[in-house]
């Protein structure tokens, strides 16, 4: 019983109220840095406050603290002074839009951050037009709309672009000169290949549903390969990341140029 007493007289020395003259330190030396100095004669009105703040959900205002304090109390200089208080602990009195609130101390927050990897689905569309470049490569945004038989959106590419799962290969040597696209290395490192040639065959496909088990005599898998076609140059790897509006556009207008008038859509 008298060891815990003595381990209590102990913690609670730790722990002293300064008066407002600050008592020297009868051995010439600083207060302990673990000494609390709050002035002695508003040290209820300091709790008072304390507590208010803490348990309230929203900023309060001068007004608000006032109204619940003892008439004739100071209430700037108390929330002054509690200020001081809290200025180099972990929790701080902050005052935002005229009214004061407790929060964590700014140069914590790291302590309350959470870095999670958020998995993002791919669009139907974004699946199809990957698999026509992996399968195709190298392939032209013309041919892509080609096989699938509808627009490829700007969006499209670009999500795999940044993604990182396909590349710009080259240019094709034909009029406009239209971007090539082709799979990444990160394209293989995710799906586990060495080469683009060792994607699923026309069994492998068969055999996990994937296509139909009646298909016509022709039909064939493409043999996707990682060397530059007969009619495509490299591209280079200094030149500007292209809009794919611009190369629309470019692409349209060599249609139109080329092609009959009579042929094109109203």
């Amino acid at each position: 019983m008298m060891q815990g007493n003595r381990a209590m007289d102990a913690e609670v020395s730790n722990v002293k109220v300064m008066n407002d003259d600050n008592e020297d330190n009868p051995e010439g030396g600083e207060a302990a840095s673990n000494v609390t100095k709050l002035p002695q004669s508003g040290m209820q009105h300091l709790r008072m406050l304390e507590a208010m703040l803490f348990a309230s959900t929203r900023p309060l205002s001068e007004k608000e603290l006032a109204d619940r304090m003892p008439s004739g109390i100071d209430v700037g200089a108390l929330l002054s002074d509690l200020r001081e208080v809290y200025d180099k602990r972990g929790i701080i009195l902050d005052k935002v839009a005229d009214k004061w609130v407790i929060r964590t101390a700014s140069d914590l927050n790291y302590l309350f951050q959470k870095e999670a990897v958020q998995p993002k689905r791919l669009s139907k569309a974004a699946i199809e037009t990957l698999s026509i470049i992996a399968y195709h490569q190298p392939v032209t945004r013309a041919e892509i709309e080609e096989i699938r038989g509808v627009t490829v959106s700007k969006g499209t590419l670009d999500l795999l672009l940044d993604v990182g799962w396909i590349r710009l290969r080259g240019r094709r040597r034909t009029p406009g000169r239209p971007i090539t696209y082709g799979t990444s290395e990160h394209f293989l490192e995710h799906f586990g290949l060495e080469n683009v040639g060792d994607l699923p065959g026309l069994d492998d496909l068969k055999a996990a549903g994937l296509l139909e088990a009646n298909l016509p005599p022709n039909f064939a898998v493409p043999g996707p390969s990682d060397e530059l076609g007969e009619e495509e140059d490299a591209y280079e790897e200094d030149e500007d990341r292209p809009d794919l509006l611009t190369e629309i556009e470019a692409e349209a207008s060599e249609t139109l140029e080329e092609g009959d008038p009579d042929d094109t859509e109203e």
